[in-house]
């Protein structure tokens, strides 16, 4: 049975079950007798068993099959639930994630040995419930019954003859007859299990009931294999005993009856024969391992109404390409423009649509900080409260893959360096518990996301210091720099200010990575801290990444996009006021100093209005900076799709991307940020 087609559904499907599991056991550890919450684990478990069994995945079915044992006795009220059961628990769970995330990425579990864990569940069983006797002291006696288990599979003619060539190239063949414990509830798939065990030491020639049958669960407690191997019996045995839910196993090693009958003359015929080799299949898993290409979330889970939603539009889309297939054929224009804005309607609607299709909530990622932030207050000592809003706002799928891990620097950040110790907050007055917020609401065509904490703010003179003492910027130059700019050196990369290094933070990496792949998003990060009374970071992000509404330009003579949500206005401004400061051109625009860019310059175009008195400028934002760009005309505003650059142009900082125009041209989208 080919398992690779089940096997993204798999990984999508653990990962989400392994996400449940997380938050539940959050619960459970501060309502340890909810017995709702044990049930919604143990099923959590139970699927798990069943899906890593059906797939073959031996580690994975052992350790929740161990897991499941341990709740089944918390439930039975056999065992009280305590901070080393949660923390083993959490451990279980790290560990599935491990084989799952191994699984996605090269097809197997990986070599990571559950035993250390399944011994700390026993031992769990053991010091809390009554011995189910010693299984041990009966093995003689199960082995004694075992010798006297009667077989019902056959030996045909053919199965000899293979038994009798296999001999011939010093292979044992066995009679298997494995029982499963009656109380197991995914028969087909423990004995997939046992196959797939089988198999990686030898062949199973014949089975009782057939593949087929066993697979479609058609048979009662008990199977039986022939089987072909170098092994001996006792380890067949051990191998398959290390399954769970085995009740008992049956081996009896096969003599060939064609061995004992044959004639000299099909002896000297057998002789002649090349014999079969058994090791081809041992060695193909050997030395060719199968390459199994890495595999990331692809998928979407779509609201049905937003489906219908979108084949409606399509419809329409076809509709409207008949209608206007006719009108060309009349020859009448007439109704041309009527039927061109109804097309527009219909494109503009089913943008949305579309848009709406790849939105998922963000909830997606911020699920896994409540975890993160329980173990990083055990591990520093402090204690954290951290409150979620906004769980449901939807943002693009592809932001929501590259979220994650500038989020992650941020909490850590906040927990690590904002949040002071219990007898410091004491000191100031504050609450005992420090509390970190996480936001996510829209606004307009962005979504924030805000991280504030109550901590002990931005340290601006540790910062300055440590500025100048790294080389960044000089006493001179940080004198005339306001707080703002100063706190934006944290953003420099290797700028730490933690005193030593160590696994939370100091290595000057964190706030270096936040901003260039919030950047590379399109978005921007804006920090406000006050000294003792916390920090906020603000992360703005567009809604999406493939669509934009773009302002059109002429640069020379070439069309460019500007990305509209970055455009505060547009004006004219006479080239006689335009002043050089520290050889930087500016000028007084709404009593403001606006530096100004000259786009043909950045951009290597020939300009064909330099002589002009009037200078057309794009004003542009950046958090609270602004800047003026000079462009030669205004063409209007156009939704625009992105499309990239590809790996030969990445790197070329000014340009975002590229768009076709609707007359098949190529205009490039310049982004605004890396201009400042």
């Amino acid at each position: 049975m080919d398992m690779n087609q089940y096997l993204d559904i798999f990984i999508e499907e653990s990962k989400e079950h392994l996400q449940n599991m997380n938050q539940i056991l959050l619960k459970l550890e501060t309502a340890t007798d909810d017995l709702t919450l044990l049930n919604e684990i143990f099923r959590i478990a139970h699927t798990l068993k069943g899906m890593s069994g059906t797939m073959g995945y031996t580690r994975m079915a052992n350790l929740t099959h161990e897991m499941e044992n341990v709740l089944q006795s918390i439930r039975n009220k056999e065992i009280e639930v305590n901070e080393y059961i949660i923390d083993v628990l959490f451990e279980c769970l790290d560990t599935l994630e491990g084989y799952v995330n191994e699984v996605g990425t090269s097809g197997v579990e990986g070599d990571y040995d559950p035993k250390p864990l399944i011994e700390k569940l026993t031992n769990i069983m053991n010091n809390n419930t009554e011995s189910n006797g010693d299984k041990s002291d009966n093995s003689d006696e199960e082995e004694d019954i075992n010798k006297d288990e009667k077989f019902t599979i056959e030996l045909e003619e053919i199965t000899n003859n293979v038994i009798s060539k296999a001999s011939q190239s010093n292979f044992n063949s066995f009679k298997i007859k494995v029982e499963l414990n009656p109380n197991c509830m995914l028969k087909a798939a423990r004995a997939f299990i046992v196959f797939n065990t089988l198999e990686k030491f030898g062949e199973v020639i014949k089975s009782k009931p057939s593949a087929e049958e066993i697979e479609d669960e058609k048979f009662d407690d008990s199977f039986e294999v022939i089987f072909i191997t170098k092994l001996d019996n006792k380890t067949i045995e051990n191998e398959i005993l290390k399954i769970s839910e085995i009740e008992k196993i049956t081996i009896e090693k096969i003599e060939s009856t064609l061995d004992k009958e044959e004639s000299a003359e099909d002896k000297l015929v057998r002789n002649t024969e090349k014999p079969i080799d058994y090791n081809k299949k041992e060695k193909a898993k050997t030395d060719k391992p199968k390459k199994v290409k890495s595999r990331t979330s692809k998928t979407v889970r779509v609201d049905i109404d937003r489906l219908d939603n979108l084949m409606n539009l399509v419809s329409e889309l076809i509709i409207i390409k008949t209608r206007l297939e006719d009108i060309e054929d009349s020859k009448v224009n007439t109704n041309m423009n009527e039927a061109v804005e109804y097309l527009e309607r219909i494109t503009t609607s089913l943008h949305d649509a579309v848009m709406k299709v790849r939105m998922v909530p963000i909830e997606r990622v911020f699920n896994r900080f409540p975890r993160m932030v329980r173990d990083l207050t055990k591990e520093l000592g402090k204690e954290i409260n951290l409150y979620m809003t906004g769980e449901e706002t939807e943002v693009d799928r592809t932001v929501i893959d590259e979220i994650g891990d500038p989020l992650i620097h941020l909490l850590r950040n906040s927990i690590d360096h904002g949040i002071e110790d219990p007898k410091e907050r004491d000191k100031h007055g504050k609450p005992h518990a420090g509390n970190v917020y996480l936001r996510a609401y829209p606004d307009g065509n962005n979504v924030v996301i805000e991280v504030e904490d109550d901590g002990k703010g931005i340290p601006i003179d540790k910062v300055k210091n440590k500025a100048i003492a790294n080389g960044l910027v000089t006493e001179e130059a940080t004198n005339n720099m306001k707080d703002e700019e100063i706190i934006n050196l944290l953003f420099r990369p290797g700028f730490s200010t933690a005193e030593k290094v160590s696994d939370i933070s100091g290595r000057g990496v964190g706030l270096d990575v936040v901003k260039t792949k919030i950047e590379s998003l399109g978005g921007l990060v804006e920090v406000h801290s006050e000294y003792n009374k916390g920090s906020k970071f603000i992360i703005r992000l567009p809604l999406t990444l493939a669509i934009i509404q773009a302002l059109m330009v002429m640069i020379g003579d070439e069309k460019y996009a500007l990305p509209l949500n970055s455009i505060k206005e547009i004006a004219t401004i006479k080239t006689e006021s335009i002043r050089k400061v520290q050889n930087q051109e500016v000028v007084l625009f709404r009593n403001n100093t606006l530096p100004i860019l000259r786009m043909n310059e950045i951009l290597q175009v020939n300009s064909i209005y330099e002589d002009k008195e009037e200078l057309i400028i794009v004003v542009v934002k950046k958090g609270d900076k602004t800047a003026g760009l000079v462009v030669d005309n205004l063409i209007g505003q156009q939704e625009v799709v992105i499309k990239s650059l590809g790996k030969y142009l990445a790197g070329i900082k000014v340009i975002a991307g590229a768009t076709i125009l609707g007359n098949g041209q190529i205009a490039l989208i310049v982004d605004p940020n890396s201009l400042f």
